[in-house]
């Protein structure tokens, strides 16, 4: 591949540019919805059955799209389901402005919504290294990342905004026009996608399998899906449920929502450029040592219940979290075999997703229990915290890895 600047990179940036207003997308998606469901439907556990809904599919059927994103052209499956979200944004706009949305429609909606962002996870992440340099992979994933940073921060914002100005429908019209225009960058001839790697024919089911042998072969990899995990279900998944009802519980507005939601992006945003300027050697230590940080962040977010102090502490559970996934998404991708590439970024992307939901619906099972939302928090970061020292201690192969890049 003749190298060049990422930004002189015409297919590099159509797909910058589709992830960062896909990512403004959902997160206003899912920040509408997370208000609508506490303030018009009042109800916790309903909140957490809708992203529990939104989030199941992807648990089911991410491997299934790493197995198509092998198969097929990444960017037609990535143009394909982002084309149906925005479909499906339109009806639920349709839905609120008619006074029809209802909590069966919002759960079957994000259902599908759920499903479809299963096949284009794996495709954009295992689409990088077929459109950059080798050693251009973790500062195009740090650009990519940062930019749906940046996205997590503007379209919490802009749907707090737009909610305090014209409520929740027009929200959802803003989303779904978004969602649109995420799709037309993502238009198969505008990224020039190289031809497909893997033209072995065999069974999805052998296909998949072949997936899960590759990445239990490799140490590396299982620690950092471990690693993942941690993250995404005692520290992220917790406080992400958490904090919308923290901010009724204290009192907030869908102002105070955005804001604990934006610093976690900026934290987020500044973490990344500091990544993709420095190079990092040991990119195991760092992704463990990001982990502890986050939830150090994490018991601390449990015990204030000032929502002020709690968008610092969003902040630092950003900066950190980045510290985790960004190295070692980049070592995977450089070193995995692009034959089996999507196979292997959907079981990351499992691992940092799929354990959402369990977290979702814990939280809101000990909370609908009379469990108080902070001492659940805690409890949560604790355990977490236990498994990161021991993996520390343990994973002398991921903790000792170094890249030249």
């Amino acid at each position: 591949m003749e190298q060049q600047l990422l930004f002189k990179n015409r297919s590099f940036v159509f797909l910058f540019l589709a992830s960062f207003l896909a990512i403004i997308g959902f997160s206003m998606f899912f920040m509408t919805t997370t208000w609508f469901v506490i303030s018009d439907l009042g109800s916790a556990g309903s909140l957490g059955l809708i992203l529990i809904a939104i989030t199941v599919p992807r648990i089911l059927l991410m491997a299934f799209g790493g197995v198509l994103s092998d198969k097929f052209k990444k960017t037609t499956i990535m143009f394909s389901t982002s084309a149906i979200q925005g479909f499906l944004m339109f009806a639920i706009f349709l839905l609120s402005n008619a006074n029809q949305l209802t909590f069966s429609y919002l759960l079957i909606l994000g259902l599908i919504f759920g499903a479809l962002d299963a096949f284009s996870g794996p495709a954009g992440t295992s689409l990088i290294p077929k459109l950059v340099a080798k050693n251009q992979i973790k500062q195009a994933n740090a650009l990519i990342q940062g930019l749906g940073q940046i996205g997590f921060v503007v379209g919490p914002m802009i749907a707090g905004s737009v909610m305090e100005i014209g409520g929740v429908t027009t929200s959802y019209f803003t989303t779904a026009t978004i969602v649109m225009l995420s799709a037309f960058f993502m238009f198969p001839p505008l990224l020039k996608e190289g031809p497909v790697e893997n033209t072995v024919k065999q069974t999805p089911l052998k296909d998949l399998i072949e997936g899960f042998s590759y990445v239990k072969a490799s140490r590396f990899l299982v620690t950092g899906i471990l690693l993942l995990i941690t993250l995404n279900f005692f520290a992220f998944g917790s406080i992400t449920i958490a904090i919308p009802i923290l901010v009724e519980t204290h009192g907030g507005s869908p102002i105070n929502l955005s804001y604990i939601e934006a610093a976690i992006g900026i934290g987020m945003i500044i973490s990344t450029a500091i990544i993709g300027t420095v190079k990092i050697r040991r990119r195991g230590l760092t992704s463990m040592l990001g982990l502890i940080a986050a939830l150090i962040v994490a018991v601390a977010f449990s015990q204030i219940p000032n929502l002020y102090i709690l968008t610092a502490l969003a902040f630092l559970l950003g900066f950190t979290m980045t510290f985790v996934f960004i190295p070692f998404f980049s070592t995977a991708q450089e070193d995995t075999d692009p034959k089996i590439m999507g196979r292997v970024m959907s079981i990351i992307f499992l691992a940092m997703n799929g354990f959402d939901p369990i977290a979702y619906a814990g939280v809101t099972l000990f909370v609908s229990r009379g469990f108080d939302i902070q001492l659940v928090i805690l409890s949560f970061s604790l355990i977490g915290l236990i498994i990161a020292l021991v993996t520390l201690w343990k994973g002398k192969t991921f903790r000792n890895y170094t890249s030249d890049y």
